[in-house]
């Protein structure tokens, strides 16, 4: 009985070492980085979205703006979520653009009237990227630990399948 409970014991480390191994090799174990960066956030373009998450408009909005994207050599795109449901048939409010300083065609213009912003850097898969919350949570303690005001507006830019930019920013001082 006891060799079987050792060996059970054993399998179970081994489970788990190798879980934790496979999670930190995926980089589930990288920092959050955050820097200050004393420039304007950069404007975007895009489209907004309100409705639900399973609304076949909100795969459409998407396309065209990744559409847009194609057609900008250097843009990437960048989210911002007003509201976030909580389930499928809940509201979802999203500005979905691209960083591009000219206007395109039924699209709205975004800029931003803030000197600074705060920039976390993400890497990792996207298996075991800490979920936005977590990183805006972050955002808002560096912001507090450095006694800087966010205007509330997180914008996530996707760089690429393993590292993902929030941008935060910075109400001016007065």
């Amino acid at each position: 009985m006891r060799k079987k409970i050792a060996i059970g014991a054993l399998i179970l480390l081994a489970i788990t070492l190798g879980a934790y191994f496979g999670f930190d090799k995926l980089g589930g174990n990288n920092p959050i980085e955050i820097t200050l960066i004393n420039e304007k956030p950069y404007s975007l373009v895009g489209l907004s979205y309100r409705g639900t998450p399973q609304d076949p408009l909100l795969e459409t909005t998407f396309k065209n703006v990744e559409a847009q994207k194609g057609l900008h050599l250097g843009s990437l795109l960048h989210t911002i979520y007003y509201s976030e449901p909580a389930g499928k048939l809940d509201t979802l409010e999203v500005f979905i653009g691209i960083n591009q300083n000219l206007p395109i065609d039924n699209f709205e213009v975004m800029s931003f009237n803030e000197n600074s912003y705060l920039l976390a850097t993400i890497t990792g898969s996207k298996w075991v990227m800490p979920n936005p919350t977590t990183v805006q949570e972050e955002i808002k303690q560096f912001a507090s630990t450095n006694n800087l005001k966010l205007s509330g507006i997180f914008i996530d830019k996707i760089v690429s399948d393993s590292e993902v930019q929030v941008l935060a920013p910075i109400q001016n001082q007065n």
